[in-house]
Parts: C-alpha cells; structure tokens; sequence
C-alpha cells in the first residue's frame, strides 16, 4: 500500500515538473516573434533552451519506462519547438581549418579579441598576447579578419599601434571608432581588414553606445559587403561575477545580487532588440551579396538571432557539430558569435579555434559564391 501511495506521489511530482517544462519550452517558442525591446522577460527564456531541451529528454527517457502514454507530452512539445532545435545543434561536421586555403574561396574569420588583453593576468604575458593574436590570425591566409572589442592609439608607442601588426597582410581596413579617450588617439570599436580592395564603407551608429559597420570588397569581378558588429553586452564586471556565485550558494545577499544581474540583463535585452531592428534593415538594403560577422551578445534561441539572420546562413549550422560555444566564461553553452552569410554564398568550411588568447573563441568560414 505505502509502495503505491509513493508510486503515484512520485508520477504526480514528475508530471507537474513536465509540465512546467513544457510550457517554459512552448514560451520560449515564441522568442523569434517577440521583440525583447518590448518583450524584454522572454530573453531569460531563450537563454534556457539547452537546458528545456535536456529536460524534455530526460522526461521523454522517463516517461518511456514508466508510463508511455505520457511520453507523448515530451515528444510533442519537442516538435513544436523544432526551429528552437534545429538551431542549438549542429549535426553536419566539415573539414577543418587548413593553411592551405582552396583557390576560389573567400576566408573570413570573426573574432572578439577582448582588447587584446589575452587570458592571463601576468602583465609581461598579456603584453605578448597582442603580437600572438596577430600571428595566430594570419596563419590562416584569411581574406576578411572581422574583429570585435579592437583598440589602437596613435602617436603613443610600438606596443599600443595595433593597426601595424596587421598593414603587411592587409593594405585596407575600416575601423568604427566606438570609443575615443585622449584627444581621440585612443580608440577602439569594430574592425574589418580586407585582402582586397575595399570600395565603399559605412557606419552606421546605435542609439547607444556601439555601431553597425560595412566595407564593400572588390574580389575579382565580384563586389561582396561585410558587415561586423557588436551588440549590447551585460556588462558584467568582477563585481557582478561575484553576485552570480552569491546567487547560486543562496548567500544572505541573494536578493540584492539578483536584482543587480537582472537589471543589467534587462537592459541589455532590450537595447539589443532595437539593435537588432537597425542591422536587419541594413542587411536588407544591401545591394551586393552580403555575410555578417560579429558578436551578438545573445544565444541561437534569441530574437536577435533570428531577426538578424532572416534567410541568412548560419555557417556554424552548416558545417560545424555539437553545440558550438563561442564565449568561454559562464555558462557551457553560450554561442554568441557568428558567421552568417547570404544564401549566394556556399559554406565550404567552418572551424572554430581556440587561441586561449580571448575569453571568446576564434570562428572561421571558407565561403563561395554561388554561380
């Protein structure tokens, strides 16, 4: 009798749970129409996917062994939310990365380079950091290097003129600027370097803070726009770091930490759906075949994915396996950057290589364009 009575109790809490899962999955199905500039509470959502899904699994296995019937819940809910699963995993491994660059192909790398600040805290080391990212960015005879969180000052000294380190490769460049300290001589933003000619450029500014930048490059008879940006961050600092430990030990100042982090992110959420608005317009305006590269600060699962994508490529998806993380603090799961190309193009190869020089992982495309 208490084993029945424990039996049913126990389906009943598992059930409930299911649910709960469910219906968190089923809303964060809805991310891709809802704005968070308005819908700001469903980016928390989106960050959760991954987990939705392993929980959906769990349930599904569960459900199987104990009651079968039930699995059907699961099992829908997943395929309803199909386009939210479709882009957490890529399933279609392709070669890797080669020195050897194929004739006929345009190499693009994106990268947030965390203002060359590198990973270690030894000062000597993080001086040497800058010079190491360089080298390990041309070892890979790109055509277009797309660089997020880049700095250079002028007229200060050799080991600030970030701009040298990458001339000899590539003659043309255009850098946003975002950011100006001393009179100007120290700035920092968004940068595309180009093997070839590039023929027209443009900023085009957020409302706050960061930009949207293109270069048009003349690669035979083909002109080709590159777009890179890089979206509203958190902004997590040290200090915020610490909070989310105080969160997850239930520490006495959980409350006010909480409400620190979900003020920040709240802010980030919405700053990034008008973002969002600004470069799909942008994109759509392009009269060229065009690709994106950048960091957008925001999951697959997110309104900014979707939004900016459109019909876009995801290069990752294409050519790439797993779950693809790009941002390796937090959480095991964040793939923030990307490599979207239009549906011209033909991805011929994608690799992701980690430097250990950044808290962001260097992605890499071989791309084609269609005849």
């Amino acid at each position: 009798m208490a084993k029945s009575i424990f039996r049913r109790v126990t389906k009943t809490v598992f059930l409930i749970l299911n649910l709960v899962v469910v219906v968190l999955w089923l809303i964060s199905c809805l991310t891709p129409f809802l704005n968070t500039a308005t819908w700001w509470m469903i980016g928390f959502v989106g960050l959760m996917v991954p987990y939705l899904i392993l929980g959906l699994i769990i349930f599904l296995v569960f459900w199987l062994f104990v009651k079968p019937k039930l699995a059907l819940i699961p099992a829908l809910a997943l395929l309803i939310g199909f386009q939210q699963l479709n882009v957490v995993f890529a399933w279609k491994p392709g070669p890797s990365v080669s020195e050897n660059k194929p004739e006929h192909v345009l190499r693009v790398i994106s990268w947030n380079i965390q203002s060359f600040n590198g990973n270690n805290k030894n000062k000597a080391v993080k001086q040497l950091a800058r010079t190491e990212l360089a080298e390990s960015i041309q070892r890979l005879n790109a055509d277009v290097v797309c660089l997020q969180e880049f700095n250079h000052t002028d007229g200060y000294n050799s080991e600030s003129d970030n701009l040298s380190l990458f001339k000899k490769a590539y003659p043309y460049h255009f850098f946003s600027k975002d950011y100006q300290r001393n009179g100007g001589n120290y700035q920092s933003g968004c940068i595309i370097f180009s093997k070839y000619p590039i023929i027209h450029q443009n900023k085009i500014k957020f409302p706050v803070a960061e930009s949207l930048i293109y270069a048009d490059i003349l690669k035979d008879d083909d002109t080709i726009r590159v777009f890179n940006t890089h979206l509203q961050s958190f902004k997590f600092k040290q200090a915020d770091y610490s909070d989310l430990e105080k969160i997850k030990e239930q520490d006495d100042e959980t409350l006010r930490a909480s409400k620190n982090i979900i003020r920040k992110m709240r802010l980030a959420f919405k700053r990034r759906g008008v973002q969002a608005g600004i470069v799909r317009k942008a994109m759509n305006e392009s009269p060229y075949p065009s690709l994106i590269c950048g960091d957008f600060n925001d999951v697959p699962n997110s309104y900014t994915y979707f939004h900016i994508r459109g019909n876009y490529q995801d290069a990752f998806l294409k050519k790439g396996f797993g779950i693809g993380r790009t941002f390796i603090s937090l959480a095991s799961t964040l793939r923030i950057d990307y490599i979207l190309p239009a549906p011209s193009f033909q991805v011929k190869m994608f690799d992701m290589i980690d430097e250990g020089l950044s808290d962001h992982i260097m992605l890499v495309a071989d791309l084609q364009l269609k005849n």
